[in-house]
């Protein structure tokens, strides 16, 4: 974790700053990460430099608009971190550096900013504030509103159950109507499926098509909410998805004769276009492999898909 207490929790306001309008673009978002790590550098003699960690845990707020109650709750935070004037300063002079930088900022952005600096000027940073964080971070307890932080190992370990999670705003098997762990295996198959489809860089109707029916079959679920979790899958698939923490996961979580079955789901993806290719075929080679099968298995499967099987 980056070395000053005033860090991270000064990262995440400035992130609830920049979502004010409700939207950040790619070039937003890279343009708020230089700016992070250009404050962790000059701002506080380097001690609030972010660690590989912190970027991961920030990536959270990137992900999804913050809204006014979780704002609220992250100024809260960042608040009970404050000792007295000089975090005052090193706070103001981060949120300067935001309205400062080389980038347009919309209306919203600016009286969110605005009303940040108000509040903060009007924080208690005294020892009796500064106690009372200190009590509370060890009592474990957290500052009322939104804490998507709850779900971040989710975020950092199966990003499509996540992503499902974002678009139906509870969680997955709530909505599903499955158990929860198997909710978070159909999330891992969807992401292999649809790392799989991306392997030619372009994912057609059909291969979404296979991807949806793969799911609702094997996971009984209603073609409604099989086409919602391909799409998350498809969009996390298209941003970034670990390969490795996909397989790993699925692995750990699926039965061999599970793991089996989905081998001809891969392949009827792969087949979805009429042909299954080398770089697909490949791909399906490296999965099963990930996934702990045989290579017997990953043959028989594509014997099956070719319908050469027996």
């Amino acid at each position: 974790m980056a070395s000053h207490s005033l860090a991270m929790p000064l990262a995440k306001v400035v992130i609830a700053a920049a979502w004010a309008d409700g939207h950040l673009a790619l070039d937003e978002v890279n343009s708020l990460k230089n700016l992070l790590a250009e404050l962790g550098q000059t701002v506080g003699s380097g001690e609030m430099a972010l660690t590989m960690q912190d970027w991961a845990e920030l990536d959270i707020y990137l992900y999804s608009p913050v809204g006014p109650e979780e704002r609220a709750r992250l100024l809260e935070e960042l608040a009970a971190v404050m000792r007295g004037p000089r975090d005052r300063a090193t706070v103001m002079a981060a949120l300067d550096a935001l309205l400062g930088a080389d980038r347009v900022l919309a209306d919203a952005e600016r009286q969110v900013a605005a009303e940040i600096r108000a509040a903060l000027e009007r924080a208690d940073a005294g020892p009796l504030a500064a106690l009372g964080g200190l009590l509370r971070r060890s009592l474990g307890l957290r500052a009322a509103g939104p804490n998507r932080e709850q779900f971040l190992d989710e975020f950092l370990h199966n990003r499509v159950y996540y992503a499902v999670r974002v678009r139906l705003g509870k969680a997955p098997e709530e909505d599903l109507g499955i158990p929860a762990e198997e909710a978070r295996k159909l999330a891992l198959a969807g992401g292999i499926l649809a790392t799989l489809a991306r392997v030619d860089k372009h994912v057609d109707e059909a291969e979404r098509a296979r991807i949806v029916a793969a799911l609702e079959r094997g996971w009984a679920i209603s073609h409604e909410r099989a086409v919602l979790v391909t799409e998350a899958a498809l969009a996390e698939s298209e941003a970034s998805l670990d390969s490795y923490t996909l397989t790993y996961a699925f692995a750990q979580s699926a039965s061999v004769e599970e793991r089996v079955r989905f081998l001809d789901a891969l392949f009827a993806v792969a087949a979805a276009d009429g042909a299954i290719s080398s770089e697909e075929s490949a791909e399906i080679s490296r999965i099963t492999s990930a996934i702990r099968l045989e290579q017997r298995h990953f043959v028989e499967a594509k014997r099956r898909a070719l319908g050469t099987a027996g």
